[in-house]
């Protein structure tokens, strides 16, 4: 009787953990088809006005690198106002940005947001002059044409955009397993979901939205995780999210496994607060076939990955000692699992180098796991990733 209920035990876990795995191993095999280039294919017959936001809480570290490489872009200056909204920076950073050619604004909130510094840019933007909304962290740099081409692919009829987010940094183990981390979350929740044509998914800066839809729906934002809260409006109303894979955005990744930490918590966190926001709307998206919404909803039900790096194996050499007939199935899974990771780092990247580096994912993991403990899904508060220098 007991090894009846470890049997059924053990078939129920590895059906839950086999739906995540079949996830990304099903969007990282459709990755391997190649997507077309529109971003070199359109007829120009009116340029595009910006407005491109920098929200900048207490980012005296990078706002000034970040402001100086933006400001060489190749685009008529007419053509975009440049805003920053500085928040909790120093006198002195405010002091420099005043003196450059950007709109420099200065709120002062009881309590800071993402969601607060676009609601209050929009308000001090009314009366300007443009037709799309370009969203940037402080930290983010970007080339000389990245508005040119992001020019382009608006001027295709593409409402939403989200660029291709990339790492400019790997000075350590750290910092360069994020950056894998993020390009693999572009090739599944982005590249392969387009290349299907389902919508890429948001990831909170390189982001290019139509301003009348922007504005329209910025003073719903509430919760510390603003990028999905637009993500489950616009799958809503069936506005499709294209991913520009040859825009790039250079975004300084984590390098310390304390603001590792910290930034997957507020990431699961707001995962299971998206979820649960959600799941009300999920009847009426099967009705209508809404099968953006329903994937998107899917998407918050999924494993971390970081998770499954570090039970997977672990459950396998449980199952193993427990019953190696077992076992068959979960190291199956196992290898279509690390296959399907394999794939979905692009070439450039598989290297001896990364293996060297993947000394610190067992510990990653388990520190993933420890969040799981620490989750508060009534907590809406802005935590900010700190730099490291």
């Amino acid at each position: 009787m007991i090894w009846t209920i470890i049997h059924i035990i053990d078939i129920f876990v590895w059906i839950i953990i086999t739906c995540s795995v079949g996830y990304v191993a099903f969007f990282a095999f459709i990755s391997l088809k190649k997507k077309n280039n529109a971003a070199t294919s359109a007829i120009i017959n009116d340029d595009t006005r910006f407005a491109v936001i920098f929200p900048a809480y207490n980012e005296d570290i990078v706002i000034r690198n970040s402001i100086e490489h933006f400001l060489t872009q190749d685009y008529p200056t007419s053509l975009y106002t440049l805003a920053v909204v500085s928040d909790h920076m120093q006198d002195s950073t405010n002091e420099w940005l005043a003196t450059h050619s950007l709109l420099l604004l200065q709120p002062v909130f009881e309590k800071s947001s993402k969601a607060k510094a676009l609601q209050y840019a929009i308000e001090q933007l009314e009366g300007y002059n443009y037709s799309h909304i370009v969203i940037l962290d402080a930290d983010n740099i970007v080339e000389p044409n990245f508005l040119s081409r992001l020019n382009i692919v608006c001027k295709q009829g593409h409402r939403v955009i989200q660029c291709h987010r990339t790492a400019k940094n790997s000075d350590n183990n750290i910092s360069a397993l994020d950056g894998v981390s993020e390009e693999i979350n572009n090739t599944i929740f982005r590249r392969a979901h387009n290349i299907i044509g389902l919508s890429s998914a948001l990831i909170g800066s390189g982001m290019c939205f139509e301003a009348e839809w922007f504005k329209s729906h910025v003073n719903a934002l509430s919760t510390a995780v603003e990028d999905r809260e637009l993500e489950a409006q616009l799958l809503k109303e069936r506005v499709h999210i294209h991913y520009e894979d040859d825009i790039l955005v250079m975004d300084e990744k984590v390098s310390s496994q304390d603001n590792f930490q910290r930034q997957r918590l507020r990431w699961m966190t707001g995962q299971i607060q998206s979820l649960i926001s959600m799941l009300p709307y999920i009847p009426k998206a099967i009705c209508e076939l809404n099968i953006d919404y329903i994937d998107k909803t899917i998407q918050q039900m999924l494993i971390p990955r970081s998770i499954l790096i570090l039970t997977l194996p672990l459950l396998s050499l449980i199952i193993t000692v427990v019953n190696w007939q077992w076992s068959i199935k979960w190291w199956t899974l196992l290898c279509i699992f690390f296959i399907s990771i394999f794939i979905a780092i692009p070439s450039q990247l598989r290297s001896i180098k990364l293996l060297t580096k993947l000394t610190s994912l067992p510990s990653l993991a388990w520190r993933m796991v420890t969040n799981i403990f620490h989750i508060r899904t009534s907590d809406t508060s802005f935590s900010h990733t700190t730099h490291d220098k």
